[in-house]
């Protein structure tokens, strides 16, 4: 019999808030068999383009195809990392400004060994393979797709 997978829903409208952030971690202190927890914030930054700061960035995605994608993901990082207990994603989509946050990613292991190793392997992963596309936006309006 083929197992489905139940794809979660990682897409939020704008921002990933502060107070989502420390809920989420506050739900795991009954969880006693994790020993480590390894948190990553994407944050968007104000660059600049030909001396014009950027104010922002608007995501956007194809979300069925994204969680779909994620689900399988998902598998694959629990396979290779045995420790791991709990894998939360979070990504925004819509508009998010400079200093907010727009990737939040939260890994939770038995133990601190695998923790680091498995969040970085899995930002990289859904910065290189998760179909979010990005437009940057400027202080004078305009914008450009990165």
């Amino acid at each position: 019999m083929e197992v489905i997978k139940k794809a979660k829903k990682i897409f939020l409208q704008g921002p990933v808030q502060p107070g989502f952030i420390a809920d989420s971690i506050a739900k795991h202190s009954s969880k006693t068999d994790i020993g480590a927890h390894a948190i990553f914030l994407g944050q968007v930054r104000a660059d600049e383009k030909n001396g014009v700061p950027v104010t922002g960035i608007h995501y956007s995605a194809y979300e069925p195809m994204a969680e779909s994608i994620m689900a399988d993901m998902r598998e694959s990082f629990f396979a290779q990392y045995d420790d791991m207990t709990c894998l939360h994603i979070h990504h925004s989509l819509g508009e998010v400004k400079t200093g907010e946050i727009s990737l939040f990613v939260f890994v939770s292991c038995r133990h601190r060994q695998q923790s680091f190793p498995a969040l970085e392997h899995i930002v990289n992963r859904l910065k290189a393979e998760l179909p979010v596309w990005k437009q940057e936006r400027y202080a004078d309006g305009s914008y450009r797709w990165v």
